[in-house]
């Protein structure tokens, strides 16, 4: 597709059918994702995939279960990593989640699972309207959060956790396996939104052979992350982490 950021390129397509590495049981009758979805009634469903510019009142849009989804998937991901990776400390485990659950991996998820294909085939609006809402990354995000928490309602939170364990699993093991550019993350998701992030060195301490620098990045006039490192460029990256985590929890930038 046109316009797939390069985050989302760098992820392999295919899906991991191995279990967390917690070795917790599937969902009973080893029940995916998507079958849960399929389990969902059909108003419920009819909801997660309803965009508010299709209906009068904006709470009969997926707008409230993509509020609860955005929750079940941060805690399913920040409980699933603390249990996995016990050695990390709070700044490494918070950066691992902000890229799990940024909006650009939410919509490669959302892509893998089937999104796309569930709003063309069942979304109630036109055609049109349908075909104009996949082909927007932010929508597809957005719905499937919106599933979540449809998922977590029907089936509660356990089931919930699972099948975004198992769904997010590529996330979670490119995160923490390889090199997460930050920057290159914030600019992509950024642009998405017409803005672009605005980097800046705030502080700088240490004899020249040990220096420690701090940068902060800006977006729109407000400054969203600050980060610490050896190097500029490290704290930039820093900076940019906490901008994204920000971001993840839609935390508004204009």
């Amino acid at each position: 597709m046109r316009g797939l950021p390069a985050l989302m390129r760098a992820v392999p397509a295919r899906v991991f059918g191995r279990p967390p590495r917690s070795g917790a049981p599937r969902p009973p009758g080893g029940s995916s994702f998507v079958a849960l979805v399929e389990q969902l009634p059909s108003g419920l469903r009819r909801i997660a995939l309803t965009h508010s510019s299709w209906v009068d009142a904006r709470t009969d849009s997926y707008e409230r279960l993509e509020f609860l989804g955005d929750s079940v998937l941060g805690l399913a991901i920040a409980s699933t990593l603390c249990g996995q990776y016990p050695e990390y400390e709070e700044g490494d485990l918070a950066r691992l989640k902000a890229f799990v659950v940024s909006r650009a991996s939410c919509a490669q998820v959302a892509e893998r699972l089937g999104v796309r294909e569930l709003i063309l085939e069942r979304a109630p609006a036109p055609e049109h309207k349908r075909r104009e809402a996949v082909c927007n990354q932010t929508i597809l995000g957005n719905v499937l959060e919106a599933l979540i928490g449809a998922i977590y309602l029907t089936h509660g939170f356990e089931q919930a956790r699972l099948a975004v364990v198992d769904a997010f699993e590529e996330q979670m093991r490119y995160a923490v396996t390889a090199h997460v550019d930050h920057k290159t993350a914030l600019q992509e998701l950024l642009a998405l939104r017409g803005l672009q992030p605005v980097y800046r060195l705030v502080n700088e301490i240490g004899p020249p052979h040990a220096r420690v620098f701090t940068s902060e990045v800006v977006v729109n006039g407000a400054p969203r992350g600050q980060g610490t490192g050896t190097t500029i460029k490290m704290s930039e990256q820093m900076a940019a982490g906490e901008a994204l985590a920000s971001l993840s929890s839609k935390d508004p930038v204009d």
